[in-house]
């Protein structure tokens, strides 16, 4: 830089001053307006300076709370469409199967009393014992009752040597009246005496008769077929005869070659158990057998308090596997009805209108009445308002309503949410 721009620079930024003069002692005032039109320069473009700086400010703050709110509206909007899980309908099979619980009992099962009192001689069958009709269990000595048989025979022996007697006089009396050697009143008499033995003889020949049925009763027998499941007696035991109150039962027996299975049926499903019909049963003791067994009556009458028909079920069982008393499972064949369509349980919607499900279509929830027929436990069976294309929620919520906006969860391709 030269000299003369060097002091041209600093008289430019040299304040004025009024009274400034010259090295030669003359007041010097050259150039004030070119001063003043620097200044101004100057302070104009300090000014546009801050003011640019202060519309960016304005313009950088007012984009950033327009965003913001622009961000905090979509969310909002975002927050308010509900997410939901989505199922189809599936058609329901040609015939759907239903497993009622029940519970087996022998074919006969019955307890074993005395007929006779007296002690117990001698048993011969135990608990697991399998039997036949007939057979020998035990035997009870009787001294009382043979000595009332020995009695009841001594009475007939006499009462048959009266009626002898008297009908040997009846006899001779009636030859005589032909000779009228004797009056119709004796001979009456002797015909009555003879009648009146007669029936003592009749009455001594039942009374031996009872008494003999009573000591056949000493041998305690199987009254059919079957296992002993209790023996509740012991040689030397006193037995009363009839004592069947309390756990006074010699034995207990059950037949166990054919089984019963008492099932209660709901009323929903009474009218598709037919007697002749098969059934399956299985069975926690066996697992994966299944067996097969005949419905072979059934109540006619549904009980007014469960609301279920009771059915047996008669289940052949040749090899004793089977146990009275077991827990089984029938199962039921169950037609649906024409168009029906199932969808889970948790799906349903109880409301104060009646049962509704939750279809989408078109990213918007329609709550459509329902009618539903069999129930499944897991599943149930919709017969009216559904069709195997509608997309129905899965667990709604109870403040679902009717043109809500939602979106379906996503899902991979296993299957899990996303």
């Amino acid at each position: 830089m030269t000299t003369n721009e060097t002091n041209n620079l600093a008289a430019a930024t040299e304040p004025v001053r009024k009274d400034s003069t010259p090295d030669n002692g003359v007041p010097n005032t050259p150039g004030p307006n070119k001063r003043a039109r620097a200044f101004s320069k100057r302070a104009s473009a300090i000014t546009s300076i801050v003011i640019a700086c202060a519309a960016l400010a304005i313009a950088s703050g007012v984009h950033s709370r327009l965003r913001a709110e622009t961000r905090l509206r979509d969310s909002a909007q975002a927050s308010a469409i509900s997410y939901v899980d989505v199922v189809s309908p599936k058609p329901s099979a040609d015939a759907d199967e239903i497993a009622l619980p029940g519970s087996t009992s022998a074919f006969n099962d019955t307890p074993i009393y005395a007929r006779t009192s007296g002690y117990v001689k001698h048993w011969y069958a135990d608990i697991g014992s399998r039997v036949k009709k007939g057979q020998l269990l035990a035997t009870i000595e009787t001294p009382e009752l043979d000595q009332q048989l020995q009695q009841a025979r001594a009475d007939l022996e006499n009462a048959e040597a009266n009626l002898q007697l008297a009908t040997t006089t009846a006899a001779r009396w009636q030859h005589l009246l032909e000779t009228d050697s004797v009056s119709h009143q004796e001979t009456d008499q002797a015909v009555s005496d003879l009648h009146s033995k007669q029936a003592l003889v009749s009455s001594s020949k039942a009374n031996v008769e009872r008494l003999g049925q009573l000591q056949a009763f000493e041998r305690v027998t199987a009254p059919f077929d079957g296992v002993v499941t209790a023996r509740n007696t012991d040689i030397g035991a006193l037995v009363q005869a009839g004592d069947n109150s309390g756990p006074k039962e010699l034995f207990h027996m059950a037949a166990i070659q054919t089984l019963r299975v008492y099932v209660a049926v709901p009323e929903i499903y009474a009218a598709f158990v037919k007697t002749g019909e098969q059934a399956k049963l299985t069975l926690d003791a066996l697992p994966g057998e299944t067996l097969t067994g005949t419905v072979v009556r059934n109540a006619d009458a549904i009980d007014a308090t469960s609301r279920t028909l009771n059915v047996e079920i008669d289940v052949d069982n040749p090899t004793g596997r089977l146990l009275p008393g077991a827990y089984a499972f029938v199962h039921f064949r169950v037609p649906p009805h024409p168009g029906s369509v199932t969808i889970p349980s948790n799906a349903l919607l109880f409301r104060a209108e009646g049962l509704r499900a939750g279809v989408v279509r078109n990213g918007h929830v329609e709550l459509t009445p329902i009618s539903i027929g069999q129930d499944y436990g897991s599943t149930v069976e919709v017969i009216s308002g559904l069709s195997a294309h509608d997309t129905v929620i899965v667990n709604p919520s109870d403040s679902l309503t009717n043109g809500a906006a939602v979106q379906l969860v996503a899902r991979s391709a296993n299957g899990a949410r996303q």
